[in-house]
C-alpha cells in the first residue's frame, strides 16, 4: 500500500509545478471567462507565457544550473568517512530482470558514480531508498544489486525505509552516526542543495559529490523553441526550490 504522506506530498507538488499548475490555471481561466473576462484573459496570457518560457532549454537549463554545485575534489573526498548514495527512482515492468524490477536511469547514474568513488578510495558505501509504492523490493536493494553485479562492490549499509530525502537523512543517521559522520553525498547535481540541508540537520558533515549534470549547450536559436525535456528540466528545478522552502520552514 502507498503511504498516505507520500501521496499527499506528491499530489501537492503535482498541482504546484508544471505542467499541473498550467492545467489548473487554464481551468481557472475558463471558470472566470464570463464574469471576469479581463482577468481571465490576463491569467491565460500569463499561463501561456510562463509555460512557453519554462519549456525552452534556455530558461530551463538556466534554472537548474543555479542548483548545481562544482564537482568533488580528490582532497575533499579523502577527508570523508563514507560514501552515501541516494536513490533516484526505479522501473516497474523491467522484463530483463527476474523480478521485473530495476533502477531507473537516474539511480543508475548515481550508483555508477558511487562505484567510481568507492573504487578510487576504498571507503564504505551506504545506499538509501525505500519502497514508496508498497512493493516487496526496495529502491536501495535494487541499487545494491546493481552495485554488486555490475561493479563488484558490496554496500555496508542498505537503508530500505526512506520515502523522501528527509527520510534518507534520518534513517541513515540511525545506522551510521556517530562513527561515520563525514560523508560524500552522491546524488544528481540539481538535488544536492536540498539534500545537504536535511543531512546536516541530521548530524552529518556533508561533502557534496554531484553527478548527472544537465547539458549546458552553446547558445543557438533552437534553445528558444519549446521542448518536452525543457519543461521536465524546469519541473525538477522548481521541485528542488519548493522542497528547500519546505525544509526551511
Amino acid at each position: 500500500m502507498i503511504a498516505a504522506s507520500f501521496l499527499i506530498k506528491n499530489a501537492i507538488s503535482a498541482l504546484l509545478l508544471p505542467p499541473g499548475i498550467h492545467i489548473a490555471l487554464g481551468v481557472l481561466s475558463l471558470v472566470l471567462w464570463r464574469r471576469r473576462s479581463a482577468l481571465a484573459r490576463a491569467l491565460l496570457a500569463f499561463n501561456l507565457a510562463t509555460m512557453y518560457a519554462l519549456s525552452t532549454p534556455l530558461i530551463s537549463h538556466a534554472l537548474i544550473a543555479t542548483l548545481e554545485p562544482p564537482p568533488i575534489t580528490p582532497a575533499a573526498l579523502a577527508q570523508t568517512d563514507a560514501i552515501v548514495c541516494l536513490g533516484g527512482g526505479t522501473v516497474f515492468g523491467a522484463l530483463q530482470t527476474p523480478d521485473e524490477r530495476d533502477v531507473n536511469a537516474t539511480s543508475a547514474e548515481r550508483v555508477r558514480y558511487t562505484a567510481r568513488l568507492a573504487r578510487a578510495t576504498g571507503k564504505p558505501v551506504a545506499l538509501s531508498g525505500g519502497a514508496a509504492f508498497g512493493e516487496t523490493v526496495s529502491e536501495a536493494e535494487l541499487m545494491a544489486r546493481v552495485l554488486r553485479q555490475d561493479y563488484g562492490i558490496t554496500p555496508v549499509w542498505t537503508e530500505t525505509r526512506a520515502l523522501d530525502t528527509a527520510d534518507n537523512a534520518t534513517f541513515l543517521a540511525q545506522q551510521m552516526l556517530p562513527r561515520y559522520r563525514r560523508i560524500a553525498l552522491v546524488s544528481s547535481a540539481w538535488h544536492l542543495a536540498r539534500a545537504q540541508l536535511v543531512f546536516r540537520r541530521a548530524g552529518f558533515e556533508v561533502t557534496l559529490a554531484p553527478t548527472s549534470y544537465q547539458n549546458q549547450r552553446p547558445f543557438s536559436a533552437l534553445q528558444l523553441l519549446p521542448a518536452p525535456d525543457g519543461l521536465s528540466t524546469s519541473y525538477w528545478a522548481l521541485h528542488e526550490y519548493l522542497g528547500m522552502l519546505w525544509y526551511r520552514r
